[in-house]
Parts: C-alpha cells; structure tokens; sequence
C-alpha cells in the first residue's frame, strides 16, 4: 500500500517518530493510525531497553513554577551526551516532568526508589484492607499485589498518567525520546515545592 504523504505527517506529529519509521508502520497496518502508534510505542520500548544500560551522566536541572507562583518542581534529567541535553527535544521533555512533578506530586522516581519498610507497610495495610472485605484467603496476597501495583501506579512518577496524554505514562513519554534522540534518559530525582508547605 502506497501510504500518504499527509499520513505519514499526522503520525509523525502524533508519535514524533522518523519519517523513515513512520512510514512502515502505515504500511505494516495499512494506513491505520491508532495500530501504528502502537508499533512505533513497541519499537520505542525495544529500543529504550537496548539503550537501558549505557551511562547518563550528562543533562540538565529543569525547574518550573507554576502560574501564581505557589508551586514550583526541580527535576534532573540525564543523557549521556552534552551535545544532546542541549537540544530543544530534550529541554522540552525536561520542562514536561517537571510540570508532571508539580501536577502529580509523586513521592518517588520509580518503584525500586521505595524503601522496603514502606512497600511492606503498605502491603500489609493492602492485606488487612481484603481480610476485612471477607476475600478468600488464597486471593489475599494476589489482591494486596495488585493494589501495591495501583499504589506505585499513584506515587512513582515514571508510572504516572502522562498529563498532557493520559493514555501514556511518563516512562512512555521518556522511552519516545530515547528512541528520536538515541540515547540513554534517565530522571535521576525531582523536588516539589509549594508555598508554606512543611510549617
């Protein structure tokens, strides 16, 4: 199937993907857009984890304060290149996380940023919480697993929701510009503030 200059364009904008990539994957769904995406989300994770080992050490400190100047976000964002934590897609993608940051006040990174007492803690609450629900016993500990999973899903900022494209989560978003920029992005650690807060 021949695909559409104009359709390669509005997958392009949508995903940020190459030209080149774009096009297959029209042509690999045969012109369906939504099928697409996904293709070139899957590639976008197939590369993220080729790339997933190769050190970032380079980056910037993107702060943003939101309207009103009541909240504001640090974020450290790394790569492994100076040449591309200068680039506009990267200071793009850093001033996203940190509107997430401000948006979403996540506790954590990741969930392998929690400290053990805490995931414990809460999954024993999680265990109490489906005991009191009268739940069988052999489904309690899988009923804890899957709200710890939601649980991570609320305070760990990669696994958040994206805010401008709910449909992604913000490792989702990172994994997209690892794979247009080729290299290796890591969020390292964020602040939140807020006027007032901790008094």
């Amino acid at each position: 199937m021949k695909v559409p200059v104009s359709l390669i364009q509005k997958l392009r904008q949508t995903s940020g993907a190459g030209i080149l990539d774009c096009r297959k994957a029209l042509e690999e769904t045969q012109g369906n857009i939504e099928k697409a995406v996904e293709i070139l989300r899957r590639k976008g994770l197939a590369i993220a984890a080729k790339k997933g080992d190769r050190i970032a050490q380079e980056g910037v400190i993107e702060a943003y304060v939101h309207s009103g100047e009541r909240m504001g976000a640090l974020v450290e964002l790394n790569c492994e290149t100076d040449f591309v934590a200068r680039t506009k897609e990267f200071r793009q993608l850093a001033h996203n996380i940190a509107m997430q940051v401000v948006a979403s006040r996540p506790l954590y990174v990741g969930p392998e940023d929690i400290p053990a007492e805490v995931v414990e803690r809460e999954k024993e609450s999680f265990r109490a919480q489906a005991k009191e629900e009268n739940k069988p016993p052999q489904v309690i500990d899988r009923i804890a697993d899957g709200r710890l999973e939601k649980y991570f899903d609320e305070i760990c900022l990669l696994r958040q929701p994206f805010i401008r494209d709910e449909d992604r989560t913000v490792q989702d978003m990172v994994n997209g510009y690892i794979a247009r920029l080729g290299e290796n992005i890591r969020v390292k650690r964020f602040a939140h503030f807020e006027l007032g807060e901790g008094e």
